[in-house]
């Protein structure tokens, strides 16, 4: 009789309670089996080295499940941290950071170079094919200047095009497309332009399945100072009511946006998920549960 080298292992260590784990995900392996889940990477799991490591586990645990993961990505600290070193304050107004053509050339530098290459990286590291991109890149994400009645924002944009084509492209043959937010303009000029905005224009027009977005709250709240009032799911109709009747806290503001014009665009559904959580979208992904704010139409 041959002896199992963990038959030492007691049913308190949680041994028995794996199988369990992978029944609980079997139904949601089979729905998303094939299917494209964008995520927006933000937030503290950007910053801690242990959470980058686990959100890079979690994207390369559901490559090789058979979904198709997009990873869509921002960077702010890194560009104000970059500012800083080479002498330029960061300038905010209503929340977008003014992006002149000084600005527009470190946004590159910490987005698209260090950042960007960086995500790639780790990903590879767990195994997982992965290419690192900026909307410049066959024009990937196409913007215009955005026009702001607070003042003259430089080089910000908004969206207008997304090439869906290229990611659907890559997916298909097995790669993990690892874009930064930097856009491009019909006369080749740069833009920058919100992560979140991007990560729901990208979701919309991939016709993905999901779009989770990491942030650094559990979720949404209807009274940000009260942290019963989370709300664990709404439709779009009450999330545009969230930002019409300024319930939406600055920050999340983008967020909720881009959730609604994922769902307006045939995304299933949207979820702001606390990016803190280790293996928050494991836990989102495949267990009954979930967690954070989820939108749906």
């Amino acid at each position: 009789m041959t002896t199992h080298p963990n038959s030492h292992i007691a049913a308190d260590d949680g041994i028995q309670g794996t199988p369990q784990v992978l029944i609980e995900a079997l139904p949601y392996l089979r729905q998303f089996y094939g299917k494209t889940i964008v995520v927006k990477y933000g937030g503290n799991a950007m910053i801690d080295d242990t959470l980058k490591e686990q959100v890079m586990q979690d994207i390369a645990l559901l490559h090789y499940v058979g979904i198709r993961p997009i990873l869509v990505h921002g960077g702010g600290p890194e560009i104000s941290s970059l500012m800083k070193q080479m002498g330029h304050e960061p300038t905010f107004i209503g929340g977008l950071r003014v992006t002149d053509a000084a600005t527009m050339e470190i946004v590159e530098m910490a987005l698209t170079g260090k950042t960007n290459k960086g995500i790639v990286s780790r990903l590879n590291q767990q195994g997982a094919k992965a290419v690192g991109l900026s909307g410049k890149d066959a024009n990937l994400i196409v913007a215009r200047k955005m026009e702001s009645e607070s003042g003259d924002l430089g080089f910000v944009g908004e969206i207008t095009q997304i090439n869906a084509d290229l990611l659907t492209l890559l997916v298909d043959q097995g790669y993990i497309p690892v874009i930064s937010s930097v856009a491009i303009g019909e006369d080749g000029e740069s833009y920058n332009v919100n992560a979140d905005h991007a990560a729901g224009a990208i979701a919309a027009e991939v016709k993905a399945v999901k779009l989770i977005m990491l942030t650094d709250v559990e979720g949404l709240y209807s009274n940000f100072s009260d942290k019963s009032s989370l709300i664990s799911e709404m439709d779009i109709v009450k999330a545009q009511s969230l930002l019409d009747t300024g319930v939406a806290e600055k920050g999340m503001i983008p967020k909720v946006e881009a959730c609604i014009t994922a769902i307006d665009g045939g995304v299933e559904r949207a979820h702001m998920i606390d990016g803190r959580l280790p293996h928050a979208i494991l836990i989102e992904v495949f267990t009954n549960t979930g967690i954070g704010t989820m939108i749906s139409r």
